[in-house]
């Protein structure tokens, strides 16, 4: 079945899993641009964007606001229900469903969906389980080449790389 969303954890697949606090307590989160061009790709291509994470942070509310994502789960400490709920709520099937994920909480939501991914830096148990496991690790570009992947496999890529040729062209003259 062809892929209609795309949902993501967070912590090691849209960042590297490091987390940083400075000294006052404040966390801090760095994501990678081009990893946000791959997902702005992916809803010009008509996927829907989701996150769902189990903690809760105002830079992945502001990451995700950024990039108009579609769902935004945080505090979700199990992630199979908050799929369900997105399931009820839009009506997508679980096989039109890829979830990149990278530690064992995602094992639940990769059993349910129709494509399974997940970063080079996955633990082990996740990575056996994985239809697809990117050779960047999250944080580095992970998500980007998960992207690519559905949209070639959607046969839609090449259509968006030549859409970007003709908006480079253009602005060119």
């Amino acid at each position: 079945m062809k892929i209609q969303c795309l949902l993501l954890d967070v912590d090691g697949v849209l960042t590297d899993g490091k987390l940083i606090y400075t000294s006052s307590g404040e966390e801090m989160k760095a994501f990678n641009a081009q990893d946000g061009l791959g997902l702005a790709l992916a809803r010009r291509s008509g996927l829907r964007l989701g996150i769902i994470t189990g903690r809760t942070s105002p830079m992945v509310e502001r990451r995700a606001g950024e990039l108009k994502f579609d769902f935004l789960r945080m505090g979700s400490s199990n992630k199979s229900e908050a799929i369900r709920e997105l399931m009820k709520e839009t009506g997508i099937d679980a096989s039109a469903i890829a979830y990149m994920g990278d530690d064992l909480n995602d094992l639940g939501a990769f059993a349910m969906v129709g494509l399974a991914i997940a970063p080079a830096n996955a633990v082990t148990d996740v990575k056996n389980r994985a239809d697809y496991i990117t050779q960047a690790s999250g944080g580095c570009g992970a998500v980007r080449e998960a992207v690519e992947y559905i949209l070639k496999r959607e046969g839609v890529w090449n259509r968006l790389v030549e859409d970007y040729e003709r908006e480079i062209y253009a602005y060119g003259q």
